[in-house]
C-alpha cells in the first residue's frame, strides 16, 4: 500500500483496476476471437504429424 493512502481508497482503486483489466481483456478476446478455429488447427496438425510419422490408425484424436 502506498504511503498516506487510506485502505478504502486503496481497495477501491485495486478493485476497479482489476475489473477494468478483466473486462478489457474479455472485450479484446471477443473481438479478435483467437480460439475460433482451434479445432481446425489441431486437426490439421494431427494430420501433418500422422503423415510425417507414417501413422495409419486414428489413435491421435
Amino acid at each position: 500500500m502506498p504511503y498516506g493512502v487510506p485502505w478504502p481508497r486503496f481497495l477501491a482503486f485495486s478493485i476497479s483496476a482489476l475489473s477494468s483489466s478483466l473486462v478489457g481483456s474479455q472485450l479484446v478476446h471477443n473481438y479478435y476471437q483467437p480460439l475460433a478455429d482451434m479445432d481446425e488447427l489441431i486437426r490439421k496438425e494431427v494430420e501433418r504429424l500422422k503423415a510425417e510419422k507414417g501413422i495409419v490408425d486414428d489413435n491421435l484424436k
